[in-house]
């Protein structure tokens, strides 16, 4: 049995207007031609969501594409320009830093503000205030203005008011970037509480590990439209593969700017890249865990490529680099080349925990520039006996003492 949907977004668009107008008086000046120094700018459009409850939902995407829009739309801050947002059940949201704090009144009376508005009586928030203020851990600033608290103590105490009060839903913007270390650990601990409960959390984070890491599913933004849904490691590969294009686009363009577009350095790159098995020499695509492989790669160079290094890194579905190497760190100078040519790269031992990892393989200058990467050079599957998890394979066994 499937559990019941606890927000829906149907048809949701969202438009701003920027205007051109630097002062009001410019404003006033231009008032009769007010739509020739405006543009409408569409944070979201046409998006069509269904969230199930108990679910960890990651919104991710790059800086502009809607992710804190929609989480507005969602937490009912923003209303859409069209279409419909549909919650059922309280919700708490941590959408802005100190969102929902008046900073000329004290923690303490922030506390109560803040969990009226999530819903909570004086005498409801009485029971809980204790435990507030001591997850916090700002006991002794507690009855201090907020406009005197740093960052790291405005999220500390709306993270606490939050997670108070008992809610059905979450919503978590990027906040959570701002608390020290120690917070932090609380804080997923808190969620990971929650996610166990079977409380629904929507969260919007920039730290795609975060999001493999807690989310069964997320939600690829770009431009106000959805490219992507579904399990983590599929859903944050494209957008990996889309951050990838962007900077190569980048790349591209300060070439072409610079006029170097035909500089020697160019025209080196990755070729083949062969997996083969450490002792017949034969091709392989899986490995168990312990296993030694040889990467055989072939570089191309025309003219003359000198000073180079060849690196190479092995990544996990979700691009988490678990390990990674280059012929300078090997100690190893590599000679001049002009035409083709092929190197081995030996890994001994490799004890990668069972999964599907990716080589990336890549040509930099000895002076750090890098000439060309083939990011998906090459597929190995790795199948253990599936005693463990994670990204390396240890022999572990377990004693009474």
């Amino acid at each position: 049995m499937t559990n019941p949907n606890v927000i829906e977004i149907e048809n949701v668009s969202k438009r701003f207007i920027i205007r051109k107008e630097k002062s009001l008086k410019e404003r006033l000046v231009n008032f009769g031609r007010s739509k020739l120094h405006k543009e409408d700018f569409w944070a979201l459009r046409d998006v069509d969501l269904s969230i199930a409850s108990g679910s960890t939902v990651g919104l991710v995407g790059p800086n502009g594409s809607g992710k804190s829009t929609l989480l507005k739309a969602i937490g009912g801050i923003i209303q859409p320009t069209s279409g419909t947002v549909k919650v059922r059940g309280r919700l708490a949201a941590l959408l802005e830093l100190g969102a929902g704090f008046h900073p000329d009144l004290t923690g303490r009376e922030n506390v109560y503000l803040n969990a009226s508005i999530l819903g909570l009586s004086r005498q409801q928030t009485d029971k809980h205030f204790d435990a507030i203020v001591d997850f916090s851990g700002i006991e002794q600033f507690i009855d201090t203005q907020v406009k005197f608290y740093s960052s790291g103590m405005y999220v500390r105490l709306a993270f606490a008011v939050a997670v108070h009060v008992d809610p059905d839903i979450l919503l978590v913007d990027e906040v959570l970037a701002v608390g020290d270390e120690p917070f932090q650990r609380k804080c997923m601990e808190r969620i990971k509480g929650f996610q166990h409960e079977g409380r629904t959390i929507v969260l919007v984070s920039h730290s795609l590990d975060q999001v493999a890491e807690l989310c069964d599913r997320a939600i690829v933004l770009e431009r106000g439209l959805v490219t992507a849904d579904g399990i983590p490691q599929e859903a944050l590969r494209v957008l990996r593969a889309d951050f990838e294009a962007t900077r190569q686009g980048e790349i591209d363009r300060a070439a072409a700017r610079s006029g170097v577009a035909d500089k020697p350095a160019l025209q080196a790159q990755v070729g083949a890249v062969a997996l083969l098995d450490e002792r017949t020499r034969e091709p392989i695509g899986s490995i168990r865990p312990g296993d030694s492989i040889r990467a055989r790669v072939t570089v191309s160079a025309s003219p003359l490529l000198q000073d180079w290094m060849l690196g190479l890194a092995i990544d996990t579905p979700i691009g988490t680099t678990v390990y990674g190497t280059n012929t300078q760190l090997l100690g190893v100078r590599l000679p001049p080349l002009t035409g083709e040519a092929s190197f081995d790269f030996l890994l001994p031992d490799l004890r990668l925990g069972e999964g599907r990892y990716t080589l990336r393989l890549a040509i930099e200058g000895t002076n750090g520039q890098e000439i060309h990467r083939l990011d998906e050079a090459a597929h190995i599957e790795v199948r253990s006996d599936g005693r463990a998890h994670g990204s390396i394979a240890v022999d572990a066994s377990f004693a009474t003492v």
